[in-house]
């Protein structure tokens, strides 16, 4: 798993669920272009050029951070819980989920809470859901 915007709060809602160990491998917070880039292989100009909140960094995000740690699906998150010029003051967030290198789903959401924090619980509860009726279906 592959978080920005949402700080941890994605790995932190993983982490609680029973017997997390036996399908949550791990995941990282990469808050910033260069550790996105390091970490992750971000394009660093298609990254520079959207402030990091793009479908092409999200889909990057999500099958590096597979690939990391060695897992059979890669989510990703990335976007904006506060308003910012760069967001037109707009909150929302691109999320990712990759199986075995495949997208499943690559979609935008907005925020339906104001406050930061809210936002940042809020995109998880959501991405989770989304991922949970992504799985349900395939089987």
């Amino acid at each position: 798993m592959a978080e920005s915007v949402t700080a941890g709060h994605l790995q932190a809602a993983l982490s609680v669920a029973i017997d997390a160990s036996k399908f949550f491998q791990g995941g990282i917070t990469a808050y910033n272009l260069g550790q996105k880039a390091r970490h992750l292989h971000v394009d660093p100009i298609i990254a520079e050029s959207t402030n990091c909140v793009d479908r092409a960094v999200a889909e990057t995000m999500a099958i590096e951070v597979a690939n990391l740690f060695s897992a059979n699906y890669g989510l990703s998150i990335t976007g904006y819980a506060s308003k910012v010029p760069e967001s037109d003051d707009d909150l929302y967030a691109f999320f990712c989920v990759v199986h075995d290198g495949e997208v499943l789903l690559l979609d935008r959401i907005t925020a339906a809470e104001k406050h930061p924090h809210e936002v940042q619980v809020d995109y998880p509860n959501r991405v989770l859901k989304r991922l949970y009726e992504a799985i349900t279906m395939r089987e």
